[in-house]
């Protein structure tokens, strides 16, 4: 692996040190060093704290990884997800490389913070140990990014040299997943860290945060009572709640609302993200390099909790679009929706193949599908730069009540109250008929199903669907065969007139993990590769 490590190179003879008195760890007097820059300076900590937090993740990442899944669909090819949704990629592959590239280089500004904490006198024990327990907690996240999609990694727990990261073995899978619960138990057992911060810290690592990664590690290990019980704390606590409006979660002017546990904090100005210009559309300035598939808009619910294809549904191929899951609204833009406007207004958008502007096929800015992204738009979006303010939500209440429901599904005790305080009240907020609420009567296969449909309908478009899908194993049932855009011509032949987007390949014997990149592979002799690649 490679990272940026600095290195104080001094040029002297055997005979240059015995002819002078100056220590060779003498700091030059001219400019700062780190044998300066750490020393009792109070500044330094929080800066390197702060350097964490802008590598935790991105809005660009959290949305192209919905193009990995049967969510979405990247018309951008080599630096973007298209190569992973399609399995195409390669132990070459510059996303691939990008993420280990990235995740590495934020780890290692995780290890100099903890390394050097100590030459800080000034500050207070307990600020110590706050900084201490937000800088593991971001190492795990990152940590826990890397396995779960490479597997054994490597896994620095200080600042290494150049050398030193091409010698290191990658290490064990379950001793990465141990070493990130340990880490994170220790944080949360600490009692370092608030349940909330004052308004100029908002945005930094909670006690709920650490839980909620902790949750989602054993989430992925399948270690369902541990999830159980871990999620019931967070409940308990009652620090979150849903916030009253599913919409208005990923609104500007909601930013840091009750049901944020976690996010990406950006700034008018000084910090931006460039994403809104990747899925909007011609009308309001984008280029729709990302699209919804219609796999994901067949996927919701009416608003009585049946599937379209259900007796009693109320399903009408005529108006698709009628008395669904209201979510579907608030996440995808589709014929006949709408944006609100800073101003008020509404532009209502029209998909159809032949439209002008925004229409299916009209121009190479329109999307590939059909369909493009409402979730995360950003109605203050500074067109003429196309920059955005706006959050990226990374845990979110909804969330830990979906994980709690899951973990009851699996361990067969999903009953009529646990249902109420979790799923069903995910179903109210979003909108849902006094029907659509209600518990089902089901078996236990069939509730851990709904649970896993809900999942996808109340997380869509929020970067979580590819780790659902892989730690389901259900991946090369859903990425396997065409993928589709909306239905433009007549309803016949096996695709029933809907758009074939592309044909994606899921190869169930490798692409559960991604190549080590070669490049670090070259760099490093000591790495070996995951199977099959």
């Amino acid at each position: 692996m490679k990272y940026t490590i600095k290195h104080f190179v001094f040029m002297a003879s055997i005979a240059m040190v015995n002819a002078s008195c100056i220590d060779l760890d003498t700091a030059p007097y001219d400019r700062e060093t780190d044998l300066t820059f750490w020393k009792d300076n109070k500044n330094a900590a929080i800066a390197a704290l702060n350097t964490c937090y802008t590598q935790l993740s991105s809005m660009d990442e959290q949305l192209y990884a919905e193009c990995m899944s049967d969510n979405a669909y990247t018309k951008q090819p080599n630096d973007y997800t298209q190569n992973i949704g399609n399995g195409s990629f390669s132990t070459a592959d510059r996303y691939v490389a990008a993420i280990w590239d990235g995740r590495y280089s934020a780890i290692r500004s995780c290890n100099q913070l903890l390394d050097n904490i100590d030459k800080v006198s000034s500050l207070t024990p307990e600020l110590k140990q706050r900084y201490i327990a937000e800088a593991k907690t971001i190492r795990a996240y990152h940590f826990y990014e890397l396995y779960t999609r490479f597997g054994a990694i490597p896994y620095p727990e200080h600042v290494i040299s150049i050398a030193e990261s091409q010698t290191m073995k990658r290490t064990p899978r379950e001793t990465v997943v141990n070493n990130i619960v340990t880490d994170l138990k220790e944080v949360i057992e600490s009692n370092s860290l608030p349940a909330s911060y004052d308004a100029d810290n908002k945005g930094r690592i909670t006690s709920g945060a650490a839980k909620a990664i902790l949750a989602k590690v054993y989430l992925f290990e399948g270690q369902w009572d541990k999830v159980e019980q871990l999620t019931q704390d967070i409940i308990n606590t009652k620090t979150y709640q849903l916030f009253p409006s599913y919409a208005g979660l990923f609104e500007v002017a909601n930013e840091g609302n009750c049901e944020v546990i976690l996010d990406v904090q950006y700034a008018p100005s000084t910090r931006e993200q460039g994403t809104q210009y990747s899925f909007l559309p011609p009308t309001l300035g984008g280029y729709s390099q990302l699209s919804p598939l219609q796999e994901l808009v067949d996927s919701y619910l009416m608003n009585n909790g049946k599937a379209t294809d259900e007796a009693g549904s109320g399903f009408n191929p005529a108006k698709p679009y009628e008395n669904r899951d209201p979510r579907l609204a608030a996440t995808v833009m589709y014929t006949g929706n709408s944006y609100k406007m800073a101003d008020g207004s509404e532009v209502t958008i029209n998909c159809e193949k032949g439209a002008d502007k925004d229409g299916y096929g009209f121009s190479s800015d329109c999307s590939a599908t059909g369909f493009y992204v409402k979730k995360y738009w950003d109605n203050q979006y500074r067109s003429s730069v196309g920059t955005s303010s706006l959050n990226t939500i990374l845990i979110r209440y909804a969330d830990i009540l979906l994980m709690n429901a899951e973990a009851h599904a699996e361990l067969g005790t999903l009953n009529e109250t646990v249902w109420n305080n979790t799923i069903g009240a995910i179903r109210s907020r979003a909108g849902f008929t006094a029907d659509g609420t209600a518990f089902p009567t089901a078996s236990k296969d069939e509730l851990i199903n709904i649970v896993r449909q809900e999942r996808r309908s109340e997380l869509a478009m929020e970067g979580l669907r590819y780790k659902d899908i892989i730690r389901w194993k259900i991946a090369e049932n859903v990425l396997n065969g065409w993928c589709h855009g909306l239905q433009t011509g007549d309803i016949v032949g096996a695709d029933n007139g809907f758009i074939r987007v592309e044909q994606r390949k899921f190869d169930a014997k490798k692409h559960y993990l991604w190549p080590i990149p070669q490049k670090e592979r070259d760099l490093n002799k000591n790495l070996d590769q995951n199977p099959n690649w």
